[in-house]
């Protein structure tokens, strides 16, 4: 492997608070959302232009975007979920759900899949009627990704569990971690799915052989709070609390370059989120120092 660029290209500014949410409403613009409510409309293309499209009274940390529709979701903590159409740029819909931290929206099967901290998963219409709400266990459900009809879902009990999404019956669980997961993610191809902890560790499980465990790699100093592919499935990059954020190979699970502070004028904070955006293929990060980070990431292929 050859050396890897990596240049930060812009910084986003406005937020007033931590910056807990990305959404990607194309190949070259984004939403942000965190503990100031402000749900914000970026563009890669103008980075100087950002676009306050709501304000929600609370903290947002989860969103999802339907594309086909054109509506995005909210989730606001301790009260439920906001439905705001983009292109009229108002709110349309709500419905509370509880006083519950929402950690996780994602749209799966047609259906809004809510990630609720009493452990519970709420299926929602996109017209906001509950269909179902399932109780996994005592403590925080943190992530949902999906390959397949599988739902690798993240919870706070340190464990990873693997659910149906017809019937959202538990196909396995994943056990290793020794503290809360804050992400767990399929590999593109579908065959192994790596996962990030609060105990600072990478797990990579091999889904084509029942999920056994086959890497554990000690990847940050503090919570790992996010993971990311890019596209093509040949990196990831992992963001974490310990302010930093690295690219890896995602066939040998190499660390290939480490972007802080102090080496590429990265995030002064914890670093909550990702996203690999299409244009350009830029990676984009959002922190609790209030910033959003654009990098040009050149790999040498």
């Amino acid at each position: 492997m050859g050396k890897i660029e990596a240049k930060k290209l812009h910084t986003f500014l406005g937020h007033n608070d931590s910056i807990y949410s990305l959404e990607a409403i194309d190949d070259h613009r984004f939403i942000s959302a965190g503990g100031d409510g402000m749900i914000v409309l970026w563009d890669l293309r103008a980075p100087d232009e950002g676009e306050v499209i709501s304000k929600i009274d609370g903290s947002v940390y989860a969103m999802t975007y339907d594309q086909g529709e054109g509506f995005l979701y909210v989730g606001k903590n301790n009260d439920g979920i906001h439905k705001i159409d983009l292109n009229e740029k108002v709110e349309i819909g709500s419905i509370h759900l509880g006083d519950h931290q929402l950690f996780d929206l994602s749209i799966i099967n047609d259906k809004i899949w809510v990630a609720q901290s009493n452990g519970e998963v709420v299926v929602l219409s996109k017209d906001l009627i509950i269909e179902k709400r399932i109780k996994y266990t005592n403590d925080r459900v943190r992530a949902f990704d999906v390959f397949g009809p599988n739902v690798a879902t993240s919870f706070s009990d340190n464990v990873i569990r693997i659910i149906d999404s017809d019937s959202m019956g538990v196909l396995k669980e994943l056990k290793g971690h020794k503290n809360s997961v804050f992400a767990s993610k399929y590999h593109p191809s579908g065959k192994y799915v790596i996962s990030g902890s609060r105990d600072a560790q990478l797990k990579v499980w091999d889904s084509q052989a029942d999920y056994i465990l086959r890497e554990s790699i000690a990847a940050h100093l503090y919570t790992i709070n996010d993971v990311i592919f890019r596209e093509d499935g040949r990196y990831f990059v992992t963001a974490s609390m310990d302010k930093s954020i690295k690219l890896w190979d995602a066939h040998n699970f190499r660390l290939l370059k480490v972007l802080d502070k102090h080496r590429h004028a990265g995030h002064g904070n914890s670093v909550n989120k990702l996203l690999w955006m299409n244009y350009r293929d830029l990676l984009v990060t959002c922190s609790d120092d209030r910033s959003i980070s654009v990098w040009e990431i050149k790999f040498a292929e």
